[in-house]
């Protein structure tokens, strides 16, 4: 089905979309070779990637690199990441450049899940005489769109959770000293996922601990994750520094209707320091509803949502199964009596088989602790 060189300029093009891994949301991050027709000859004409929302995406700036460097691509095969968009989007429709540019085949890693695409863009191409092939290396492909992939398919984010504790599982003292657990390179590698995300999640909880910025520090990159902080019962102060105005991403308050309706001097507080607030629908038991909440990230865009919270809300969102990936970072530490990563109260499984369970996916010594990277379950895409 592939030559043998096919899956050298694949994963050559996923390299290449790797690049936009900070920067591409809410559009996925997509890689493009033009590569020379002869199987038996290993040459690369074009590259491209898809680096910001609104830019060409990696196809098109690979048929504009040939065209500036004075490389007829005709009969050429493409390799791309991600099925060609159909559709007029930001920008035209991808197939209709590859069609007129007469490449001569075209292999996809994974068809796209966006219902505007899903096949469409394969089906333009055969349509139009050119050789289609779709499944190379699809879960390498998928492992750089978790997110974009499940907004989707199932209308809400990746949810990534980050956790930092000691080897007894605990997250502070029970003075509710924290700062710091883990040394510097976890820190460090703390800020990468940050920055891939496309916003970060807190609780009032951890406001009121520690004060944070939740911003992006220690990695470079020309976009900083959008911050919300949950604060169901109004409980927290304009003045607390995540909500600093003249900050490049100033946070978002994400509170209850009812709240916003039981305290409107509060919400008029608010609104006069032009913090946003979303007002969502509570549950039960008076809290942001989960859902509701993760449905409206999904429908500003939100791919990838990374929390990092106090044990309150890690617990609610495991309680509810909405927790796709962990980042646990542990320390070679003994806190003894302390607070857990974890507090489910009355939604604690009762069994073993009611449990939350996770797949390890890799494990990374960071200087004296190490990184365990757990998911529900992988992201995969199906060869068409």
């Amino acid at each position: 089905m592939y030559n043998h060189n096919d899956h050298a300029y694949m994963a050559r093009a996923l390299e290449l979309a790797a690049r936009g891994l900070y920067s591409t949301t809410p559009n996925p991050r997509v890689g493009c070779v033009i590569a020379a027709a002869d199987s038996n000859l290993y040459r690369v004409l074009a590259e491209g990637w898809h680096e910001q929302a609104g830019q060409g995406h990696a196809e098109v700036r690979a048929l504009q690199a040939a065209q500036a460097q004075g490389i007829d691509v005709t009969g050429a095969t493409v390799y791309v990441t991600l099925e060609p968009c159909s559709h007029h989007g930001r920008t035209p429709p991808c197939v209709e450049a590859l069609i007129a540019a007469k490449v001569g085949r075209v292999v996809v890693a994974m068809t796209d899940p966006n219902p505007l695409v899903a096949g469409a863009g394969l089906a333009r191409l055969r349509a139009a005489g050119i050789e289609v092939r779709c499944g190379l290396l699809a879960a390498q492909a998928a492992a750089l769109n978790p997110g974009f992939i499940q907004r989707m398919r199932h209308g809400r984010p990746w949810v990534r959770l980050k956790v930092a504790t000691s080897l007894d599982g605990q997250i502070a003292l029970a003075s509710g000293e924290s700062q710091w657990i883990t040394g510097q390179q976890a820190r460090d590698d703390g800020h990468h996922w940050r920055a891939r995300a496309c916003a970060i999640l807190t609780g009032s909880g951890t406001v009121r601990a520690d004060n944070p910025q939740l911003s992006v520090r220690a990695v470079a990159t020309t976009r900083q994750p959008l911050r919300y902080v949950l604060d169901s019962r109004l409980t927290l102060s304009p003045t607390a520094r995540i909500f600093a105005v003249d900050a490049a991403t100033p946070a978002t308050l994400i509170t209850t209707v009812q709240s916003a309706q039981a305290f409107p001097d509060l919400m008029a507080a608010w609104q006069a320091r032009g913090i946003t607030v979303w007002c969502l629908p509570a549950d039960a038991e008076g809290h942001v509803s989960l859902v509701a909440l993760l449905a409206e990230f999904a429908r500003h865009e939100i791919n990838e949502l990374h929390v990092e919270a106090g044990s309150h809300l890690n617990g609610r969102l495991l309680a509810a199964a909405l927790v796709d990936e962990i980042l646990h970072y542990q320390a070679p530490k003994i806190l003894g009596p302390g607070k857990p990563a974890f507090e489910f109260g009355q939604a604690a499984p009762t069994q073993l088989a009611a449990a939350p369970q996770f797949d390890c996916i890799d494990v990374v010594q960071l200087g004296g602790d190490v990184r365990i990277r757990y998911q529900r379950q992988h992201v995969l895409s199906q060869e068409k």
